[in-house]
């Protein structure tokens, strides 16, 4: 079962206990993408070329490339933040072409982000998931997750670098 709310894709796997009758309900974050055939045009400029390209549940993949060869299209394709001219975006098999942004709960880190200097590393990555109204334990878990070196997770953000581009 595949449930698409405000706390993202989830995939629900139920597991019943023939004995007692138990239903357990496995839930993950993670979910299959999947681009078939897409295409992509401004005008008469095609900027996405008949994109097949399957990114497994879990599987990490880095989009590499020059300026203007279509990452950030694909990218904000896949967030409903751009059209498609042709062919299906899939999120665990489930096509999402017409399906709003909010509806989708996809982030995306740009490469201009905003960090905000009062604030250590670990409360400028766990501040969207106060927005939203988490509970601490869960922004917790999430943060723990995370992996942040000792260092950083009180340190302010502008004391971070040295001139260097703020990332957390």
């Amino acid at each position: 079962m595949i449930c698409i709310d405000g706390k993202g894709v989830r995939k629900t796997r139920e597991t019943r206990d023939p004995q007692r009758g138990v239903i357990r309900m496995e839930t993950t974050l993670m979910a299959e993408v999947a681009f078939k055939q897409v295409q992509k045009s401004f005008g008469a400029v095609q900027v996405l070329k008949q994109i097949d390209l399957t990114v497994a549940d879990g599987e990490f993949l880095v989009l590499v490339g020059p300026s203007g060869c279509g990452k950030s299209t694909l990218l904000r394709a896949l967030a409903g933040l751009e059209g498609v001219t042709h062919g299906r975006i899939l999120i665990d098999g489930r096509v999402v072409n017409d399906l709003p942004p909010k509806d989708r709960d996809i982030a995306m880190v740009f490469q201009n982000y905003a960090l905000y200097p009062h604030m250590s590393v670990l409360e400028n990555l766990t501040f969207a998931l106060k927005l939203r109204d988490l509970k601490p334990d869960e922004i917790a878990a999430r943060a723990n997750q995370a992996a942040i070196p000792a260092p950083l997770v009180r340190r302010p953000a502008s004391t971070r670098g040295n001139g260097a581009r703020d990332r957390a």
